[in-house]
C-alpha cells in the first residue's frame, strides 16, 4: 500500500533551512515580498473590508498583524484568513507555471507569518517553512493534474490547506507524526466552489477562498499540536483528497516525484497584470502589438484569441457584471490594454467597468481552441484593424515567469506601485529588508503603520 501521505509528513517534519539552494531561497523571497505588495495594496478594497472586520471582531488580542494599512493585530487564525483573502483581493498574487491550482504566496505567507509573528521566530524559519510547504503543496496541484477545478473546485482553495498545514507544523516545530495528522485534518477543511464563473455572480467568494485555506492550515496545525488527528492517507487513499477532489483524473505518483532532489519552488511565477492568468499573455501580446504598430483602440474592428480550453470557455467573460468578474474576464482585460495601462491595478476601477470604449471593445472578442501551443497559457492574438490590416502576436510566456524571472528592481518597482498610497511609511525600505529576510531576527516590523 502506497504512503505517500506518510512520505510527504516525513520530508517536511526534516527539512532544513540549509539544504534549500541559493535561488530557491531567493525565488521564495521574490514570492513572499510580491505577497506582502498584493496584501497591502487589497486591504482596503470593499470586500476585503468586510473580512477585516469580522477578523478583527474575532481575533483581537493576538500578536499576528493584518497586513494593510493600520492593521490590526489579531491572533494567528484570524490573521491568516484576512491576509490570505487580502492577497487574492485583486487578482495579483502569484502561482506556478505551468498552473497546478495553487497559489503558494496567499496561502503559504499568510498561514506562516501569522504563525511567525506570534511565536516571534525569525525570517530564516518562515523561508523554511515557506519553502516546505511549497514543496509539497505544488506536489498535491501537480497530482490532480488541475482536474478538481474541472469538477468545479477552485483548486487553490482545496490545495492550500495542505501547504500552509505544513508551512505551520514546520514553524511549530513538528514531528512526522504531528505533521502528518495535520495534513490529515486539513484534508477535511479543503473547499472552494467555482459556480462564481459560470453564474457571474458573487465572485467575492472566490477571495474568500484562499483565506479559508490559510486559516485551515493554522487550525489543522493548531490541533494536531495538541494530539488531535487526521486520516494517515488522506491524500491517497480511497476516500482520500484526490479521488474525492479529482475523481479518475489524478497522478499520484506526483506527490512524490523528485522529492528532496528537485525543487517545485522555482516553479513559482508572479503575475505582471491585476488579472486572471488566463489572460497574461493575450494582455501581453497586446502591449507588443500597440508598441509596434502604434495603432488606437478606436481602429480596433475585432481581436480573436486563440488559447486554451479555460480561456475558451470559463473565461471568455464579454460583458462582465462587477469589477471581479473583469478581472476574470479576458475580453475585458483585452480590451482595457487599449485604454489603460494594465500593469496598474488602480486602471482596474468602477469608471473602466463602465468605459463605453472598453465595454464595446470587449464585445468584439473572440476566443477559441488553438492546437499545438508551446506552454500551457499561451496565445495566438489576431488583431483585426478597420483599415483592413491584420496584425498577430504569438506570446508564450511574460515577465515574471520562471523562464523570464523579474529582476531586483522590476520587482521593486511592482512593490512601490502597489503600495504608493502608503504615503507615511518607507516601503523602499520594508521591501530591502524582505530581500534580507534571512537574517532578520524577528518579524513585527512586516506591517503598516497608519499614514
Amino acid at each position: 500500500m502506497a504512503k505517500e501521505t506518510a512520505q510527504l509528513a516525513q520530508y517536511a517534519a526534516t527539512f532544513r533551512y540549509d539544504d534549500i539552494p541559493p535561488d530557491v531561497v531567493v525565488r521564495a523571497k521574490q514570492c513572499i515580498t510580491d505577497t506582502i505588495a498584493a496584501i497591502i495594496f487589497g486591504h482596503d478594497l470593499p470586500w476585503s473590508r468586510i473580512v477585516v472586520a469580522f477578523a478583527e471582531k474575532n481575533g483581537p488580542g493576538g500578536k499576528s498583524r493584518i497586513l494593510g494599512p493600520g492593521g490590526a493585530a489579531v491572533h494567528a487564525p484570524s490573521a491568516a484568513l484576512a491576509n490570505g483573502a487580502l492577497a487574492h483581493a485583486f487578482e495579483m498574487d502569484n502561482l506556478t507555471w505551468p498552473s497546478t491550482g495553487v497559489h503558494p504566496g496567499a496561502t503559504l505567507l499568510a498561514s506562516g507569518l501569522a504563525v511567525a509573528q506570534e511565536r516571534g521566530v525569525g525570517g530564516r524559519e518562515l523561508l523554511a517553512a515557506f519553502v516546505a510547504g511549497s514543496e509539497i503543496m505544488i506536489r498535491i496541484g501537480r497530482a490532480t493534474h488541475h482536474s478538481n477545478e474541472g469538477r468545479g473546485f477552485h483548486a487553490p482553495g482545496t490545495t492550500g490547506p495542505f501547504g500552509a498545514a505544513v508551512a505551520c507544523g514546520r514553524l511549530m516545530g513538528f514531528d512526522a507524526e504531528r505533521m502528518r495528522n495535520a495534513l490529515g485534518v486539513a484534508g477535511s477543511l479543503a473547499c472552494g466552489l467555482m459556480e462564481f464563473a459560470r453564474s457571474g455572480t458573487g465572485a467575492m467568494v472566490k477571495r474568500l477562498h484562499l483565506g479559508r485555506a490559510a486559516e485551515s492550515g493554522v487550525l489543522a496545525a493548531g490541533l494536531a499540536a495538541d494530539g488531535f488527528t487526521g486520516p494517515a492517507s488522506v491524500l491517497e487513499g480511497e476516500f482520500g483528497f484526490l479521488r474525492v477532489f479529482c475523481g479518475d483524473t489524478f497522478d499520484a505518483a506526483e506527490l512524490t516525484r523528485a522529492l528532496g532532489e528537485s525543487y517545485a519552488t522555482r516553479s513559482i511565477m508572479l503575475k505582471r497584470f491585476p488579472c486572471h492568468i488566463t489572460a497574461h499573455t493575450s494582455v501581453q501580446a497586446i502591449l507588443d502589438l500597440r508598441a509596434e504598430h502604434g495603432y488606437a483602440a478606436a481602429d480596433v474592428a475585432a481581436i480573436h484569441i486563440g488559447g486554451n480550453d479555460k480561456m475558451a470557455r470559463v473565461n471568455n467573460i464579454p460583458s462582465p457584471a462587477d469589477i471581479m468578474m473583469a478581472q476574470y474576464s479576458i475580453p475585458f482585460c483585452v480590451a482595457l490594454a487599449h485604454v489603460r495601462d494594465p500593469r496598474d491595478p488602480r486602471s482596474f476601477d468602477e469608471s473602466a467597468l463602465k468605459d463605453p470604449q472598453v465595454r464595446s471593445l470587449a464585445q468584439r472578442v473572440t476566443i477559441s481552441l488553438a492546437e499545438g501551443r508551446p506552454t500551457p497559457l499561451a496565445a495566438v492574438v489576431t488583431v483585426t484593424l478597420r483599415d483592413g490590416r491584420k496584425l498577430e502576436r504569438a506570446v508564450a510566456d511574460f515577465k515574471g515567469t520562471p523562464e523570464s524571472p523579474l529582476d531586483r528592481n522590476e520587482l521593486r518597482e511592482k512593490f512601490l506601485l502597489l503600495t504608493r498610497h502608503c504615503t507615511g511609511n518607507d516601503m523602499g525600505e520594508m521591501f530591502d529588508r524582505l530581500q534580507d529576510l534571512e537574517n532578520e531576527s524577528n518579524l513585527d516590523w512586516i506591517g503598516v503603520r497608519p499614514n
